[in-house]
């Protein structure tokens, strides 16, 4: 989960507040001291903190908290909306312009995943409904442009590409050209990348800005690199003028640094944020929803938009009816895992949901394997078997177990499970019926 150490340490800090009827000027202090080490400890910039925790210090020790009958609560409430804050207030899309192609030039440093990013993005855009085109202007890093060709073949994303031998700047403007021919309504330029910020680096970006106009420069910032990576945005940016920020590994061991600190430093708004390593893994970025996040609120709205994402409807129709007629089966039960799959990691799943901390989630045992065992013990059955599964005696148990590498133990509880999903499920069905008897209930499909 995003910013798990960060997330930890702070409703740590609230913790203590929670438990008094009564809150004094020093019960306050003592909270933002607490929170002010976690922040620093996150590597967010100092300057940042520092002023973060003099304005909410100033709200959180005002009348209408002190004198509230729940003022652990209040403060909470406050912070939510000091990081909302922090982070950008509100969500910042793209600009797409009035007259297509809009272009959108990445920018950033080696290592930081930019050309990934760029079909990660190209992806996004086409799922909205664009037609997106890559452009591989990355004439340096062997292999570059072979890169960006087998991403954009697996995202079904065209690559516009003229070799090594041509300039940056003109591979980019035939790019443009080969767009507005081809009716291609968004350009991602993928642009070079040096170790470090040099002055080659930013004259080639300057020389493609003013040949193709971009309506968009975004900056591709390597989130595990904390506080460097603001350090970073504000060399691009006083020498672009970037639009926005793309963060890149918002998953597992980021401490957050990057993501509190970069608008407030720069002023530009961070506007997708990359969590994972498949193609699919980018989200645009809600500060408000991060900030729930943060705080083990949860983010209820995110999580229902990727169910949506990965929603067939005419799938669902059908599973809805062969649970009404009690046929629900092992073929059903191995679509429902992998649409749960296509969603993403299940920790990060839980942790969209509020309560859900990592202190919370210490006793719950979340194991992406055990999906893929599941699945594989399904897929090693004879289509017959998934269809009638009270057939599986202990001969198809153990050819089972044999062709997935597993003991017939998880065989059984996998079927043991399977019949506990076909007895809730059937409960359901006698609680809709009551519901409708009752007024018009439509059975819910989750």
């Amino acid at each position: 989960m995003a910013f798990e150490s960060l997330a930890e340490k702070l409703q740590g800090a609230f913790n203590q507040l929670r438990g008094k009827g009564k809150l004094n000027e020093k019960d306050v202090k003592d909270a933002m001291r607490e929170v002010k080490l976690a922040l620093l400890e996150a590597d967010v910039n100092f300057k940042v903190v520092k002023d973060f925790i003099n304005t909410l210090t100033e709200r959180a020790i005002g009348e209408s908290v002190l004198q509230s009958l729940t003022p652990g609560q209040q403060v909470i409430k406050l912070v939510n909306e000091e990081l909302t804050n922090l982070m950008g207030k509100t969500q910042s899309k793209i600009d797409f312009g009035s007259k297509p192609p809009t272009v959108i030039l990445m920018a950033g440093l080696q290592g930081a995943g930019k050309t990934t990013t760029c079909g990660k993005l190209g992806s996004i855009l086409k799922k909205q409904g664009k037609r997106p085109l890559l452009v591989a202007c990355d004439v340096y890093r062997p292999a570059a442009i072979q890169q960006l060709k087998v991403v954009g073949e697996k995202v079904d994303v065209p690559v516009f590409e003229q070799g090594n031998e041509k300039s940056p700047v003109d591979i980019a403007k035939a790019g443009l050209a080969h767009a507005i021919h081809f009716n291609n309504d968004v350009v991602i330029i993928d642009t070079a990348g040096r170790l470090h910020i040099d002055e080659n680096l930013m004259q080639e970006l300057i020389q493609i800005k003013d040949a193709v106009t971009p309506n968009e420069i975004l900056l591709v910032l390597d989130s595990m690199t904390g506080q460097d990576a603001v350090n970073v945005a504000e060399h691009f940016n006083s020498q672009l003028e970037i639009s926005g920020v793309i963060l890149t590994k918002l998953d597992g061991d980021t401490r957050g640094g990057a993501a509190l600190s970069v608008r407030a430093v720069t002023g530009k708004p961070i506007k997708y944020a990359c969590i994972g390593e498949k193609l699919t893994d980018i989200e645009e970025f809600y500060p408000d929803r991060m900030a729930s996040r943060i705080l083990g609120m949860g983010d209820v709205l995110s999580l229902i938009e990727k169910a949506q994402e990965n929603f067939d409807e005419e799938k669902a129709k059908k599973l809805e009816k062969k649970m009404k007629n009690q046929s629900f089966d092992l073929e059903d039960f191995l679509d429902q895992l992998e649409q749960i799959q296509n969603m993403g990691p299940i920790g990060d799943l839980l942790g969209m949901l509020p309560g859900m901390n990592s202190k919370a989630m210490k006793g719950v045992e979340v194991n992406d394997k055990d999906l893929v065992r599941t699945k594989a013990i399904i897929q090693s059955m004879t289509p017959k078997e998934r269809q009638t599964p009270d057939i599986i005696n202990g001969s198809r148990k153990k050819r089972i177990a044999t062709g997935c590498g597993v003991h017939v133990s998880e065989v059984n509880r996998l079927l043991k499970q399977f019949e506990q999903t076909k007895k809730m499920m059937k409960q359901f069905g006698g609680m809709e019926k009551k519901m409708k008897r009752g007024g018009g209930f439509k059975f819910p499909f989750f």
